[in-house]
């Protein structure tokens, strides 16, 4: 699925109610209603819990978590994986956790904001100190064999100068050609 805001990932992720789910994004998006929906694009992983269950979502690039998210009793029930640890473990250590942690299918959703915004910066709500665009090829290609369902969500090309558009081009090919290899 290409494209709109992130609450879409919700109804995608009700076709995949057997997989696990990892999700790119720079806020940790667990608000229970935000402006008055439950279906905001800010209450995108409180959603998705409550699909999944316990220990079924890992969420990477966290960055933003305000205090009624970390509040939640169920925000322990999703792992948060700062981008400050990724840069400290690597990429490809935490996508080995991953795969040693689940079984089964992955749904995988990219929010662009999880990005670091010198390589995509034509996102609605921008975070400094993101992943990398290659701490993404890393996770795409490691986890590439168990995903079955993919999005790549909240790009606003009034705010891009191309590197956002062309980072999630690249990132779709590389799912692709990862999906490939043998």
């Amino acid at each position: 699925m290409l494209g709109g805001e992130h609450s879409i990932t919700t109804g995608a992720v009700r076709n995949f109610k057997d997989s696990n789910m990892v999700i790119i994004d720079a806020h940790s998006d667990f608000r229970d209603t935000y402006f008055g929906s439950k279906f905001n694009h800010a209450c995108v992983t409180h959603r998705c819990l409550e699909i999944l269950g316990k220990d079924r979502i890992t969420s990477i690039g966290t960055r933003s978590t305000s205090r009624e998210e970390f509040d939640d009793p169920a925000f322990g029930q999703v792992r948060f994986v700062s981008a400050r640890e990724v840069s400290e473990k690597g990429m490809a250590s935490v996508a080995d956790d991953i795969i040693k942690k689940t079984k089964g299918d992955i749904y995988f959703s990219i929010d662009m904001d999880g990005i670091d915004p010198s390589y995509a910066p034509g996102v609605g709500t921008p975070e400094p100190y993101g992943l990398r665009d290659l701490d993404l090829r890393i996770l795409i290609e490691k986890l590439s064999k168990r995903i079955s369902g993919f999005d790549i969500v909240e790009m606003t090309p009034l705010y891009d100068n191309g590197n956002t558009a062309m980072l999630a081009a690249k990132m779709i090919q590389n799912f692709i050609g990862s999906k490939e290899k043998k």
